[in-house]
């Protein structure tokens, strides 16, 4: 290998090294935000539930009001859209209502999970009269599944998108942008559509890709201490 080639190679492989500090420590700036993430997500399980968002500040609704509890007070209006889900209990879908709150404006609720063998008909997708829960409001998704475009024309959902499943309804008024899973009440015994089965999870990987990137950093820098040891020993006396 001439000498030009050999530097080449050295300065590469600095350079990797480099890269790959870099990528452990933006791994490392990644975990403290995740683990913050998990911290703030932790506080709004526990705390109390609060009255839903009004209208004026839906345009503000994003990343840090997801999984906050909320009371909603309402009565469920006819129909619900099922969207295919994947839970502990095995393939099946999320039944879709629409509750209309005291002020006339509308949210859709995830009412809980179904078999599929139940979703012909979901008797208990709408129970009638004033209704109150408690649930955790979730950012709409409106991009379909995995590979998996919404079809409504067809009644294939893979997503639980608001807009589209509250067109699918035919909803009028004011329909809120975010929809809220229902949570499972303790004193009441357990009922289809099946409540209570948020999985609320977030990957935290950044440790191990810190800890990746770190070891090749160091491979690197051992690579480039060896090939400079070498290129000094090619040096004529």
């Amino acid at each position: 290998m001439i000498r030009a080639a050999r530097l080449a190679l050295i300065v590469a492989t600095a350079g990797a090294g480099f890269g790959f500090a870099a990528l452990s420590a933006w791994q490392l700036q990644r975990l403290g935000w995740k683990l913050d993430l998990i911290d703030r997500v932790e506080q709004r399980l526990q705390a109390e539930p609060v009255s839903p968002p009004t209208p004026a500040v839906w345009s503000a609704i994003g990343k840090a009001d997801e999984y906050r509890r909320l009371r909603l007070r309402g009565q469920f209006e006819p129909g619900a859209v099922l969207v295919q889900a994947t839970t502990a209990l095995g393939g099946g879908h999320w039944v879709m209502a629409p509750l209309r709150l005291p002020d006339g404006s509308a949210v859709l609720v995830n009412r809980g999970f179904v078999l599929p063998q139940q979703r012909q008909p979901a008797p208990d997708a709408a129970p009638a009269g004033p209704v109150e829960l408690i649930g955790l409001l979730r950012l709409t998704e409106p991009s379909g599944g995995p590979l998996r475009a919404n079809a409504p024309a067809e009644g294939r959902w893979y997503s639980r998108d608001v807009a589209g499943i509250a067109a699918q309804l035919g909803l009028g008024g004011t329909v809120a942008p975010f929809f809220v899973d229902e949570a499972a009440d303790p004193a009441q015994p357990q009922r289809w559509p099946r409540p209570g089965l948020t999985v609320v999870r977030f990957a935290n990987n950044h440790a191990v890709y810190a800890a990746t990137w770190l070891a090749l950093a160091v491979m690197a820098a051992a690579a480039v201490v060896y090939l400079v040891r070498e290129e000094r020993r090619r040096l004529p006396s």
